[in-house]
């Protein structure tokens, strides 16, 4: 029953980690570009939310509605701003763009916050901590539950808007070919910034509850970084739902690890990632710099 439970607890931990990886795939998918800010961003939705909770005492969930505005908008000036000047200027401009904006974020949090932890789970009661018992070994987190519905459902809608809309059906077929989907008129340049808005607001709700689940400080963005590319890895680049599949993967490996040894949390989590790596450069024909490259695309 014991690791009955454990393997429960992954799975709703899988739903935090498709949350986080949710955007950075969209990203990927859309404009081939690995946000190496993406944590950071994260840890700046949960720091924007926490001061709307905290200094203008509002719920972390009336804060949440507040700050994904602001997110959507950071988004579409990041992509004029940033993303869209290193597109066409090579493979390795935008890693370096996103990793340098990492470190502006990481050390202006620091400068503004300090070094202490922070968290929003004060400011939801119990929601925090309580559970529902299905057997007298299995509990149910009512946040952890929570989390993994609020992924399933930003996962699903997504999925259906990109199914079905005028603005969905632009983004797939610039994700297929931005070239011809210029050709038949499609504003390649209005899809990336609709797709880094909507990336960003994932990272907001991700960065939401990733200050209810757990402490953070402003140096937590590259370890969150690491959990969404891991996650996207073994469910499949570019893949909505596979990001939930591997966050699922992922999640459970670590609780299992943790079962065996205190250490073994992120220890199995990282040997589930390379365990899937290497059976994709092995087995799946592509290899290892076909499935981690970066296609070069024109400057929109």
């Amino acid at each position: 029953m014991i690791w009955v439970n454990q393997i429960l607890q992954g799975v709703l931990l899988g739903g935090y980690y498709a949350m986080l990886a949710c955007g950075l795939s969209l990203m990927f998918g859309v404009m081939r570009i690995i946000n190496l800010a993406h944590g950071s961003l994260a840890v700046v939705a949960a720091y924007l939310v926490w001061v709307v909770a905290n200094r203008l005492h509002f719920s972390p969930f009336l804060g949440l509605a507040l700050v994904l505005p602001c997110m959507a908008l950071a988004g579409w000036l990041l992509q004029r701003l940033v993303f869209e000047r290193s597109l066409g200027a090579g493979e390795l401009v935008p890693l370096l763009s996103t990793f340098g904006l990492a470190v502006v974020l990481d050390n202006s949090m620091f400068q503004t916050f300090g070094a202490d932890s922070r968290s929003l789970a004060p400011n939801i009661g119990d929601l925090a901590w309580n559970s529902w018992g299905v057997t007298s070994q299995i509990y149910v987190g009512q946040l952890p539950l929570l989390t993994f519905v609020v992924a399933v459902a930003l996962l699903g809608g997504l999925h259906l808007f990109l199914l079905r809309t005028p603005m969905g059906r632009s983004v797939r077929a610039t994700t297929e070919d931005p070239d011809t989907a210029e050709l038949v008129g499609i504003d390649t340049r209005k899809v990336y910034g609709f797709a880094a808005a909507a990336s960003l607001v994932a990272v907001g709700f991700a960065g939401t509850f990733l200050a209810m689940r757990a402490a953070f400080d402003p140096y937590a963005g590259p370890a969150q970084l690491i959990f969404a590319f891991e996650a996207i890895v073994i469910g499949g680049t570019g893949s909505l739902w596979g990001t939930l599949v591997g966050g699922v993967v992922l999640g459970v490996a670590q609780n299992l690890g943790a079962q065996v040894s205190p250490q073994g949390f992120l220890v199995a989590g990282h040997a589930a990632f390379l365990a899937v790596l290497a059976l994709r450069f092995f087995a799946g024909g592509r290899g290892l710099r076909s499935l981690l490259r970066i296609p070069r695309r024109p400057a929109a």
